[in-house]
């Protein structure tokens, strides 16, 4: 295993384990402890988690967020195994929200497979990739450019969203809880995320299960508000809980 995908893995790990000892990483991916603890500090280094005295822990504040690149090389075969999943769920004319993400990015790619489709977006990087596959109604969404995560925010991109009914929104989240529901970091973020699903008639959350249980900062949906979720994998006990929820689990 090379370096890079190491620490890829290591990363992937801590996120989804919340913590992880020297030792354990040591016996999972067979180095020594000083390969392990040199990619622990470059890891650090980076911001993607913080190192402790025999280990490390997932980097989760509230407010913390990864930016897009850092997010682009986490949890790959699962996002693109959630896209699959949820591209199942567009038919042929459909008008769809695509939401900012890694996730919603995967899906973005499949959506050559339809056919006459009008997407809306205020990702940058969907919108290239839409155009790229020859989807010829797409609308990008005004607004701040937010920094590091090749979206727009801000009220130019909600007011339109004000004035447009669409079938269905397939959403990105950094946090899921039954308590909260869907959350992000980013206030000003959040209030887009709101715009879009007060926008569709049916809303689904695409998110690998190192979300589940999570609460961010900025709750931008209701419990309620959420048709289904779409998921890599998903224990019976959630499943219940989803199922109270009046929530469609896709997995």
């Amino acid at each position: 295993m090379f370096a890079e995908e190491r620490k890829q893995k290591i990363l992937e790990f801590v996120r989804e384990n919340r913590k992880a000892t020297v030792q354990q990483l040591c016996d999972k991916y067979d180095v020594s402890s000083a390969t392990i603890r040199n990619d622990l500090r470059e890891l650090e280094g980076s911001g993607l988690l913080v190192r402790t005295h025999g280990g490390a822990l997932v980097k989760s504040k509230a407010g913390f967020e990864l930016g897009t690149n850092e997010k682009k090389v986490l949890y790959k075969a699962e996002k693109a195994d959630i896209a699959e999943k949820a591209l199942r769920l567009i038919e042929d004319g459909d008008t769809i929200i695509l939401d900012t993400g890694t996730t919603t990015l995967e899906l973005a790619r499949k959506l050559g497979r339809k056919r006459n489709l009008t997407v809306v977006t205020n990702d940058l990087d969907t919108a290239l990739i839409l155009d790229e596959i020859g989807i010829e109604k797409v609308i990008m969404l005004g607004g701040m450019l937010r920094s590091g995560f090749h979206c727009t925010i801000g009220s130019f991109g909600s007011d339109v969203l004000k004035s447009l009914q669409v079938d269905k929104a397939f959403m990105g989240v950094n946090g899921f809880s039954f308590e909260k529901g869907a959350s992000t970091p980013d206030l000003q973020h959040a209030e887009i995320k709101k715009a879009m699903v007060e926008a569709s008639s049916k809303v689904y959350l695409l998110f690998d299960r190192s979300k589940m249980g999570r609460k961010a900062f900025a709750r931008f949906a209701e419990t309620d508000q959420i048709d289904a979720v779409v998921m890599d994998e998903v224990t019976e006990d959630e499943r219940s809980l989803f199922d109270d929820s009046g929530i469609d689990v896709v997995c």
